[in-house]
């Protein structure tokens, strides 16, 4: 699958039908087939989906007919694709909503983390599935304490995931959870994968979250107005991620992952790294997280011992060292201040769950 982004003020989609046409002409003497191509007219972007031998000749069938060679192409296997745009329908390889609305090949992608603190919550994951089905969702696969959705519609998701923020709010029992919308496009012009900048962005979003919050990020947004439900719909529960601000969780998330192992890092080592000053630093950390960098450093372990906990048999020692902790008692006391129990009896719980 490709994308193409396009430069003339003209575009449309009359347009691109008639470039897949040149393309159809050709094609067989490249050993590659056209199956179906996604027109958005408003981000001048374009994505078609082809079976070809390889990159090179898919490639080419576009440079012989039109000249408009692709600004990148990935490899997509059957089930992922579907799961993500095997939806709707197309008329002469045009894709479509049901609607018969041109399908722009954009998606809203919901990422949810839960962190369970007990084991009374029952049956909860159950209801969530239904949630996100009964708002057109798709399930991706992912982590057991990770679930991941794709929608057509923004209105759908911001449904689907108020649902649910209401739903695990009222479990009585110590639950944790953070949720992430983010909108995209199903091919980047960097990247290897589907939706790859959209999943990196709601995981980065899901690593920084304080407890029970949900963002928005600001594609999500500009779709919500062109959505004809959007105005119904309340967005005050999200905290608004803009885009400028996605370059930041970057290189915030990148340095975390790397610092992770270092007791001897300090919250005034983000200075440099992020070339920014002491007081810009702890502005934009505290405006993206909520947090403070001292605090922002601790959580990110906090958060990553319990996934350690939940998938490792390493002990507790050993995972305390892992995650730049001098002290295991010490990891141990700030662990059952900010969870409520021990780091063994979390392990205990999560095991069983």
């Amino acid at each position: 699958m490709d994308i193409h982004t396009v430069d003339s003020a003209d575009f449309s989609v009359e347009d691109v039908v008639k470039a897949h046409m040149e393309d159809l002409a050709i094609q067989e003497r490249f050993g590659v087939v056209q199956l179906k191509y996604w027109v958005n007219v408003d981000a001048k972007t374009l994505f078609c989906l082809m079976e070809g031998p390889n990159k090179d000749a898919c490639n080419e069938v576009h440079k012989q007919s039109h000249g408009n060679t692709a600004c990148n192409i990935i490899e997509v296997f059957d089930d992922e694709f579907n799961l993500y745009l095997g939806e709707g329908k197309s008329v002469n390889d045009l894709a479509q909503y049901n609607s018969g609305e041109v399908d722009t090949g954009y998606r809203t992608i919901l990422l949810l983390s839960i962190t369970e603190l007990s084991a009374k919550n029952g049956n909860f994951l159950i209801e969530i599935h239904k949630i996100i089905d009964q708002h057109s969702g798709t399930i991706i696969i992912g982590p057991s304490d990770e679930i991941m959705a794709s929608f057509i519609f923004f209105s759908n998701s911001i449904l689907s995931a108020k649902a649910i923020g209401k739903l695990l709010r009222a479990i009585p029992d110590n639950i944790e959870f953070n949720l992430t919308l983010g909108s995209g496009r199903p091919v980047d012009e960097k990247g290897d994968n589907l939706f790859e900048e959209t999943k990196k962005k709601v995981q980065y979003l899901c690593s920084f979250g304080l407890k029970k919050s949900m963002y928005l990020d600001y594609e999500s947004k500009i779709l919500s107005d062109k959505e004809r439900l959007s105005s119904k719909i309340n967005t005050e529960d999200f905290k608004l991620v803009k885009i400028e601000d996605f370059a930041f969780s970057n290189k915030l998330f990148d340095i975390l992952e790397n610092i992770i192992d270092k007791p001897e890092f300090k919250s005034e080592d983000f200075n440099e790294l992020l070339g920014l000053s002491k007081s810009q630093t702890y502005r934009k950390i505290k405006s993206l997280t909520g947090l403070a960098p001292n605090q922002i450093i601790q959580e990110f372990r906090l958060r990553k011992s319990l996934r350690y906990l939940k998938i490792t048999d390493k002990t507790i020692a050993e995972i305390a060292f892992d995650l730049g902790f001098n002290s295991p008692t010490y990891f141990t006391k700030i662990f059952r201040k900010r969870f409520g129990i021990t780091p063994t009896v979390f392990a205990k719980i999560s095991k069983n769950i």
